[in-house]
């Protein structure tokens, strides 16, 4: 790949650039903060839904601390690639490298989740097993491709629709992000069909049909290495690895911590393994292990240790990164950067084991879940029968049912495949709250007249 065109200014919707004091990687972050689906994730499970009265992270915090951790990432490799590749950049490559390499990461790790929906994973789950579920009447409707996308729902793909797409009545463009934004979330930058396990660029997949030609736009302006055209089967573009590196730093270390602090985990089984890997990738453990002793407070503790091991995280992707960079830019890399660590050191794959066993499978976690399927699949449920019938087959239920339906995400004019991907957008844009109370009135749970 050509360093000098692997990013570009250029953005969904076609607006022409401004000459503003920001740069256009600087303004990418800005309108992310203030867009509604960014701020949306404030009410989105991370992991631990609604906790009551301890503060764990939700969906926002979480997306604020990977940007954090990416615009680290960022600037480091920023720097590696302009002293290892200056002879071979043109100006405005040079300046992209040193000054807004990290701007794109940060943005891009800012974002990453907009297309989660609510509950999390089991969000995801709902809605593409209603439509496994509901296959013998839905299935005829969507051709080959489009059925592939909704039985394979992905919140990565999601993403890229929620940030490009135009809805009903809205700007073109969406978001209007740079593509250069935009092609560091494509962690999986193939179409559904293509989907294979085992194959780190198309475990998941990266777009809907609906969004083909914005993703196309997307790869052709960051000359991301195209592997087949049918399906379309992109190599993953090489600041996806930093924004991948910072959620997976930031997941697998801060889930621990808010586990800690709910009383899920011990205080001596967080302590320790924090300390085991810090240990491992520290030279100066005593001054760790004497600062530690100098804290009484047992969530400072865990503070203190998951910041020195985000660092050590840090520092061993930034490494990593460095040493596969040919890799990375050939499209050969097969592993993650963290994945790639996990099997050289035991202590993160204990973290890993741990968590699950702990955390991911608590009867509390589980129980949410289960609670957060069943409440999307039935929005859906309430929803895609009536908005799938000719405005003449309508009984008096469907039309109300589509009133509650937000004009944005009505597409009664396009296919069946829009009309659907409409009320998906809807439903995985919910809060937790907002979906919850929606199910519940719809139901008969909660009946009385509320704004």
């Amino acid at each position: 790949m050509d360093l000098n065109s692997i990013f570009t200014s250029q953005r969904t919707g076609n607006n022409p650039n401004t000459k503003v004091s920001r740069t256009d990687f600087q303004r990418d972050f800005d309108r992310i903060i203030f867009s509604s689906a960014f701020r949306r994730l404030q009410n989105k499970t991370q992991v631990f839904p609604l906790p009551g009265s301890v503060f764990v992270h939700n969906r926002l915090t979480h997306s604020l601390e990977v940007s954090s951790v990416g615009r680290s990432l960022g600037s480091v490799i920023g720097e590696f690639i302009y002293g290892q590749f200056k002879n071979d950049l043109n100006e405005e490559s040079k300046n992209f490298y040193l000054h807004n390499l990290s701007n794109v990461i940060a943005a891009g790790c800012l974002c990453h989740d907009v297309g989660n929906p609510a509950f999390g994973h089991s969000g995801e789950d709902a809605i593409a097993s209603y439509f496994d579920r509901n296959e013998t009447s839905l299935k005829s409707k969507f051709n080959e491709k489009e059925w592939a996308d909704l039985v394979n729902f992905e919140g990565n793909a999601n993403a890229i629709r929620v940030l490009a797409q135009q809805q009903q009545g809205k700007d073109a463009g969406g978001v209007q992000l740079t593509l250069s934004t935009l092609a560091s979330i494509a962690k999986y930058p193939c179409e559904a069909i293509a989907k294979k396990k085992g194959v780190v660029h198309r475990k998941k997949f990266g777009f809907f049909q609906n969004e083909k030609d914005i993703f196309l736009e997307i790869a052709k302006r960051t000359s991301m290495l195209q592997e087949n055209e049918e399906p379309y089967i992109f190599k993953r573009h090489p600041f996806v690895w930093l924004v991948e590196a910072a959620d997976d730093i930031c997941y697998n270390i801060i889930d621990m911590e808010d586990a800690h602090r709910l009383g899920i985990v011990s205080t001596a089984d967080c302590k320790n393994l924090f300390f085991e890997l810090v240990k491992s990738e520290t030279d100066d453990i005593k001054r760790v292990e004497q600062k530690l002793d100098s804290i009484s407070n047992e969530n400072e503790q865990i503070s203190y240790l998951r910041a020195k091991v985000i660092n050590a995280l840090i520092n061993k992707s930034i490494e990593l990164y460095k040493n596969n960079f040919d890799k990375i830019l050939q499209g050969n890399l097969e592993k993650g950067l963290l994945d790639i660590y996990k099997s050289e050191n035991k202590t993160l794959q204990d973290i890993e084991s741990f968590s699950i066993e702990k955390i991911y499978d608590h009867k509390a976690v589980v129980e949410i879940e289960n609670a957060g399927y069943n409440v999307m699949y039935e929005l859906l449920d309430h929803f895609i029968p009536s908005i799938l019938k000719s405005t003449d087959e309508r009984k008096s239920y469907d039309k109300k049912a589509l009133k509650l339906l937000p004009k944005q995400f009505f597409y009664e004019d396009g296919t069946d495949y829009q009309k659907v991907l409409g009320v998906i957008d809807f439903v995985s844009g919910m809060t937790d709250n907002f979906a919850t109370d929606l199910y519940r009135k719809i139901k008969g749970i909660d009946i009385g007249m509320t704004m």
